[in-house]
């Protein structure tokens, strides 16, 4: 394999692995600042210890994604040289505004929450983990605006043959990062939300903490089921805004291979892996692709034979990982909703608490196959439009890369390892029996 493949294999696992991690921090801050909320103005200990219990898995889970992201930033220096040579001036301040602020406000406040249990008030100590969970949003927004720049960019000038930051304010407020800040955040929402309903139901069907996890269940239940429904109808307004600025990943998306009015949706399709056409259609609907991308059952939309082939994404990998989204978050929809009728019975509902224990790695893999759509579908840009993947690359030895690669696939799958075996011996651990014990100055 040349530099190109192994660097895009390389930087694709790092990713692949962080994004293990990033989706719950970033729900799972949020759930625990309202646990030790509620805590604090209800004086019940039982919020008391699921806060303590939860924060073990979050901390962990925090560290680990701060490794491998910084890996990942490197890897814009190692492997993508091109890359950062040409478009640092816009893509550098972006990341260093992320590190800079968002990322050392999240990681002093959270040294301020882990220790300060029984130094500040309980009314300060809440305050700091809201902090966090702000500061970790603040960093998502950061990386996803860099991220939509590259999708779609805007707010620069080319100039000396590199393009150079013109408005910051354009990057920022453009409709494909506030619509990608929305969908990823809510995804990481319903990550965190099915993690604490799987947890929280493999403790019910011990029952063990009968009474703590029943209050801990329905708090991601209802957290699930908000942002469960709103990613869902989120992603139609961002599958509407790609038909404008991204059509070769819209029509890949849905395999529409011929330009049109009325375009249909198949109830089934299978992509030729040629890249040529589908060798399966069934179920047409006519208007309804049209309608979904530009709100108008007669609207053209782009198919892939417009498109010169090399500009073209690989269309099975983005066609059939947009298919585990959409099936698995209309799944999602139908879980929450199930268990908000069954919120008062929980411990009769065995069979659903056996599902939602089971169903905690399903939102993971939706956020592993949304990732795809987005990075693969971009391909053969690495900025849309303005710079080719394969211009991109660092000029080193395919060597060098090869050794790079194992080198952070062993590391990885060591750390990944470790932090699983560590969240799992927490899980099966349980709470505290007696948390005030721990936090004396919060009895």
């Amino acid at each position: 394999m040349d530099v190109l493949i192994l660097s895009r294999i390389q930087f694709a696992a790092a990713t692949y692995f962080h994004f293990l991690f990033v989706p719950l921090t970033l729900g799972l801050s949020i759930i625990i600042a309202i646990m030790e909320t509620i805590y604090v103005r209800s004086g019940d200990t039982d919020y008391l210890r699921m806060t303590k219990f939860w924060g073990k898995i979050f901390v962990i889970n925090f560290v680990v994604g701060v490794v491998t992201g910084i890996t990942l930033e490197f890897q814009f220096g190692t492997n993508w040289s091109r890359y950062s040579q040409y478009v640092g001036d816009v893509f550098g301040p972006l990341l260093a505004i992320e590190a800079t602020a968002a990322f050392f406000l999240e990681s002093v406040f959270l040294a301020v929450w882990i220790f300060g249990w029984k130094r500040l008030s309980p009314k300060a100590h809440v305050a700091a983990i809201w902090l966090v969970a702000f500061a970790s949003t603040l960093s998502a927004l950061w990386i996803l605006v860099a991220n939509s720049w590259m999708q779609h960019p805007v707010g620069y000038v080319l100039r000396n043959g590199r393009a150079e930051l013109a408005n910051l304010l354009d990057i920022v407020t453009q409709s494909y990062s506030v619509l990608t800040f929305l969908h990823a955040t809510s995804a990481s929402y319903v990550v965190a939300g099915f993690f604490v309903m799987g947890v929280s139901a493999f403790h019910l069907l011990r029952n063990s903490h009968r009474l703590l996890f029943e209050k801990s269940f329905r708090i991601g239940l209802y957290f699930s089921l908000i942002f469960s429904i709103f990613v869902v109808a989120e992603g139609h307004m961002h599958g509407a805004d790609l038909a404008e600025k991204q059509p070769a990943k819209l029509a890949a998306l849905e395999s529409l291979w011929e330009t049109q009015a009325y375009a249909p949706l198949y109830l089934l399709a299978v992509p030729g892996m040629d890249n040529e056409g589908n060798v399966l259609e069934f179920g047409r609907v006519p208007g309804v692709m049209s309608l979904l991308a530009h709100h108008r059952p007669d609207a053209v939309v782009t198919g892939l034979n417009d498109i010169p082939k090399e500009l073209r994404p690989p269309v099975a990998p983005v066609f059939y990982s947009f298919r585990f989204m959409v099936v698995l978050g209309g799944l999602f929809v139908l879980l929450t909703l199930y268990g908000w009728l069954r919120r008062n019975r929980l411990s009769e509902s065995r069979t659903f608490l056996r599902i939602l224990v089971y169903a905690v790695p399903l939102p993971y893999i939706v956020c592993l196959a949304g990732w795809t759509v987005t990075e693969v579908g971009r391909q053969p840009w690495i900025v849309y439009g303005l710079m080719k993947t394969a211009d991109a690359v660092s000029p080193i030895a395919a060597g060098h890369v090869a050794v790079s690669l194992w080198a952070f696939i062993i590391v990885y799958s060591l750390v990944g390892v470790g932090a699983f075996a560590m969240m799992l011996r927490i899980i099966r651990k349980g709470p505290a029996e007696d948390a005030r014990k721990e936090v004396s100055s919060h009895a």
